[in-house]
């Protein structure tokens, strides 16, 4: 029986509270400018790293399918939402490692995570298990910056050329709390999902 080619399998994780057309545009980046032949979204379950509380799981993962659906290779995966306590990336990725073996990983995450990467849970052992794919900010100029992680490990990182969508969660948040239409944001099914549930009708 001959042996399956490893794949380039892409992680994308995230509160997506509510997800957004910059999600969307760099998960589209990703499957092309990596060549990828899967793309796992995956919602994060309880945010180590974020104050407040998120929207519930189901909802998220909801506007996450809706969001995602037409991005070529992309799926939805909900495994840090059914895990109890704190979601850590290293345990996802070692997770999916096991049960995906042989594959070559690629985590695609922000600058600003990717600044604040040294300060993640076993953070060298993520970076030795996946390529580290930065979407740089659409509105940097000028030279390229180095996170110290990528300074540790320069042959495991990449950086992700990204359209110039200056969008975040946090301002849509606030913009559905003050009734504005957000449909340009989110998409029009994203944008209806939240209505029809009433989400996000105080500002966090």
């Amino acid at each position: 029986m001959t042996a399956l080619s490893p794949q380039r399998i892409g992680i994308f994780g995230g509160a997506f509270d509510p997800p957004h057309r910059a999600h969307v545009a760099l998960a589209q980046v990703a499957v092309q400018q990596l060549q990828l032949d899967r793309l796992m979204v995956i919602p994060t379950g309880q945010a180590w790293h974020k104050p407040r509380r998120l929207s519930a799981a189901h909802h998220r993962l909801a506007m996450a399918a809706l969001a995602f659906a037409a991005v070529e290779r992309a799926e939805v995966d909900d495994r840090e939402t059914r895990r109890s306590g704190p979601s850590y990336t290293f345990e996802t990725l070692s997770e999916l490692r096991t049960e995906f073996p042989g594959h070559q990983w690629y985590l695609i995450i922000g600058a600003d995570q990717a600044r604040d990467l040294t300060s993640w849970q076993q953070w060298h052992e993520i970076v030795q298990s996946a390529t580290i794919c930065v979407a740089d900010r659409p509105y940097q100029t000028g030279a390229q910056v180095q996170f110290d992680a990528e300074h540790a490990y320069p042959s495991q990182f990449v950086h992700l050329q990204l359209p110039a969508l200056d969008i975040d969660a946090t301002t849509i948040r606030r913009a559905l709390a003050s009734g504005q239409d957000v449909s340009a944001l989110v998409g029009a099914d994203v944008a209806r999902y939240i209505a029809d549930h009433s989400l996000y009708q105080t500002a966090s």
